[in-house]
């Protein structure tokens, strides 16, 4: 009989590749970029690194063959028996195995040397998160027979089944794959409903595929009920089990009509949710069940119905929880913003990894081919055939389910590459880098009026917020406020369009971006509706909750802003009830009612005030206390060459860096000065137009004759886009003097 074996403890790791390497006692998961991953500088150890453990072969039981499974190892590994190469594997978020018995001795060193650093041919190279290095999944060991489900099918589990609802009853097919049979051996088949056995055959193992029918079908319908059957496989010779597989599936329909959006089992289901890193401080992406739980513990308590597994493959464990909570999943590979010419196998072996490993699980329903991947341009032919390439091989392995990909802002919705998948999502951030929050509805009907046949979503959208406030929030302070406002606006534009077919808010958790240096904290990514140590949920993650749960709850906004100058000041509720009623110091204010969910208070500022919410059953208390001056601790505090909001003059009736470049270019006089500043931004943020021919790096080429990218840009304040240049990298940063002069100039400006 088949036996698997955790191998998680009393490995030894080491970052030194010499023979008198010193080595450090550990246990998997682990990362080696577990803190440097997550300080900024973009300066975290890239490398190889080796991890060792010794195996002796007296303490395996008798069996034919011997494996190691690797669930994740990050994001290329070799594995050494006792010296000799036994298996190499390019990718660092797929599980994949290795038939180690003929290394084998009585005593064996096991050897795994890990590889993070930049090449040109693994994904990801470019990318907004940490790319931690390690073996960060479970490690395995698998005994076997010669006759077994094959191991060696690109990590799968050897059996594949696809049901087929038809009216009432679904067909199951069950395909398996077998090695090391002579024909003596047969296949006993049950499918279980809650532990009852409802079909059952037995049939002999040259028959490779079984249809099953069950009758009255219970269906996989999503939160609502995630009904799941079992299937079970046992490999019998001679009349006893030498292998077996026991495989959770849900029966369901899906569509995604261009009009209707997401259609579950007949019936509309809109999909609105979040997408999701993998890390934790400290300890990277080295996550133990534990924190997958919580993880989709807050996502539910949302009410959120669909994750965009963003932007690799996950945990088999995650996809489990998705399957029996009824997630709705979006699932792709790191195919992502830099498109390398030498990388197009590695993109066609992740995804046959990700649909082979992942193929059973009834939460997923689209395949990713790859996300914002024209960061760099779109017309590279390769680029364009890559996106076929694995459009066929999706479709080839999986006639069931739908392909996709989150298209960058900038990319025009009539190039070749955004159609070709069956559906389509953009990432848009119009109301945070650029543009203003009504842009993005405006872009949805107006993709969805162009190509009215082609189902369009909102694969990313979000704003970053820390732990700093105002009581007149604008875009790019980083107050949980703002932020708290864009994601009001974006809800009632996006949720109330329902040829959508779905939304994934980025991010539902603040994650690690080592190059990161934004909102008074470097090395992260704060666009989390809840913080990255998953200890505070954000305002916004209330408004979701007020739109997407049935718990009935009441919450009021910024909490962490209590001392205010204003004498009257707006305090925000959200609640799913219809009416809620604010108390101020234990008196009734007002009773509201609300449509949207959301509900606005203008309250006296006097003393230290306590404030109570009351939505029916549901309360929620804050406090607000009456200062003279602002509280300098809730300003957002930057790093490096400042400029502070009282630096920039901006007399009344004139230009300042803080208005938007779209309405200064309305100005004739501003267009002419703006033209010539423009000008020298471009040519120093390495931006082309017509005038300034493209960069060699086509990672930081910007096209002016883009209308996209004219609109992401003509939405921006001056600040903002100097700012945003400076993310290119240190050679794009502009000096504070230099930045006050445009101001200076601008200030002579009339509106």
């Amino acid at each position: 009989m088949s036996m698997k074996i955790n191998w998680n403890s009393a490995w030894q790791f080491t970052k030194e590749a010499s023979s008198d390497a010193v080595w450090e006692d550990i246990s998997l998961p682990h990362t080696w970029n577990g803190k440097d991953g997550q300080d900024g500088g973009d300066d975290y150890y890239r490398g190889t690194c080796r991890y060792r453990k010794m195996l002796k072969r007296s303490e395996l039981p008798e069996t034919d063959d011997v494996y190691l499974e690797f669930e994740g190892a990050s994001s290329s590994a070799i594995l050494y028996v006792n010296g000799q190469q036994a298996a190499a594997h390019d990718g660092g978020y797929s599980t994949w195995r290795a038939n180690i018995t003929e290394y084998l001795k009585d005593e064996n060193e096991i050897l795994v040397a890990v590889d993070n650093a930049p090449n040109d041919r693994v994904y990801p190279q470019k990318a907004d998160f940490t790319f931690y290095g390690g073996i960060y999944r479970n490690v395995n060991i698998l005994c076997v027979g010669k006759a077994r489900f094959d191991l060696d099918y690109y990590g799968g589990p050897g059996v594949r089944v696809t049901p087929k609802v038809t009216g009432q009853d679904a067909t199951v097919t069950a395909d398996v794959w077998l090695t090391g049979t002579d024909g003596s051996e047969s296949l006993q088949y049950q499918i279980l409903d809650e532990g009852t056995v409802i079909e059952e055959t037995c049939v002999s193992a040259d028959t490779r595929s079984v249809d099953f029918t069950i009758k009255n079908v219970h269906l996989w319908n999503g939160r609502k009920d995630p009904h799941l059957y079992t299937l079970s496989v046992s490999l019998l010779k001679d009349g006893r089990t030498v292998d077996e597989r026991t495989v959770p599936f849900g029966c369901r329909t899906f569509e995604i009509d261009p009009q209707r959006g997401f259609i579950l089992n007949g019936k509309s289901y809109p999909l609105h949710g979040v997408s999701r890193h993998q890390d934790r401080p400290d300890i990277g992406n080295a996550l133990l069940p534990e924190h997958h739980e919580e993880d989709m513990a807050l996502i539910c308590e949302m009410g959120a119905n669909t994750i965009r597994l963003a932007h690799y493959q996950h945990d088999q464990y995650f996809y489990d929880l998705c399957d029996q909570e009824g997630m709705i999943i979006w699932a792709e590979i790191p195919y992502i913003s830099r498109h390398l010419e030498n990388g197009r196998e590695n993109t066609l072996l992740q995804m046959r990894e990700l649909i082979i490993q992942n193929y059973n699980h009834p939460c997923i329903v689209v395949w990713g081919l790859s996300n914002e991947i024209t960061m760099g341009g779109v017309a590279d032919p390769s680029l364009l055939e890559n996106h076929h390439a694995l459009n066929d091989l999706a479709h080839e392995l999986d006639p069931t389910r739908l392909t996709t990909q989150a298209v960058v802002t900038m990319c025009s919705m009539d190039e070749e590459y955004v159609h070709i998948p069956d559906v389509v999502s953009y990432n848009h951030y119009y109301g945070w880098y650029g543009g203003d929050t009504s842009m993005n509805g405006e872009f949805m009907d107006k993709f969805h009026k162009k190509y009215p046949n082609k189902p369009i979503g909102m694969s990313e959208y979000g704003c970053e917020a820390l732990n700093w406030h105002s009581s007149d929030p604008v875009q790019g302070d980083y107050t949980e406020e703002y932020q708290a406002h864009y994601h009001e606006e974006l809800i009632k534009q996006l949720f109330t369009r329902p040829f959508i077919w779905s939304t994934h808010v980025w991010n539902m958790f603040d994650f690690a971006a080592d190059a990161r240096s934004e909102g008074g904290e470097d090395g992260m990514n704060h666009k989390g509706l809840v913080t990255f140590d998953r200890k505070y949920k954000k305002d916004a993650f209330y408004a979701y909750k007020a739109w997407l749960s049935d718990e009935p709850f009441v919450h009021i906004c910024s909490k962490r802003y209590i001392d205010r100058v204003e004498d009257t000041t707006k305090v925000t509720v959200y609640s799913n009830q219809p009416e809620v009623e604010l108390f101020v110091g234990g008196k009734s204010l007002e009773k509201q009612t609300s449509k949207d969910h959301f509900f606005y208070f203008h309250v006296p500022n006097k003393g230290t005030t306590e404030l109570t919410a009351r939505a029916g059953a549901c309360t929620d208390s804050s406090t607000i206390r009456k200062v003279e001056t602002f509280n300098e601790e809730y300003r957002m505090k930057e790093q490096g060459d400042v400029i502070n909001w009282f630096e920039i003059t901006t007399p009344e009736g004139y230009f300042s860096i803080n208005d938007k470049l779209g309405d200064i270019l309305k100005n004739k006089k501003g267009a002419r000065y703006m033209k010539y500043t423009i000008g020298k931004l471009f040519l120093k943020a390495k931006i082309h137009s017509r005038k300034h021919p493209q960069p060699k790096d086509k990672s930081r080429q910007i096209d002016l004759n883009n209308p996209e990218m004219q609109t992401f840009l003509y939405g921006m304040s001056v600040k903002r886009l100097i700012s945003m240049a400076g993310t290119m990298g240190p050679g794009f940063v502009f000096k504070k003097d230099e930045v006050l002069k445009i101001n200076r100039k601008l200030n002579r400006i009339k509106k």
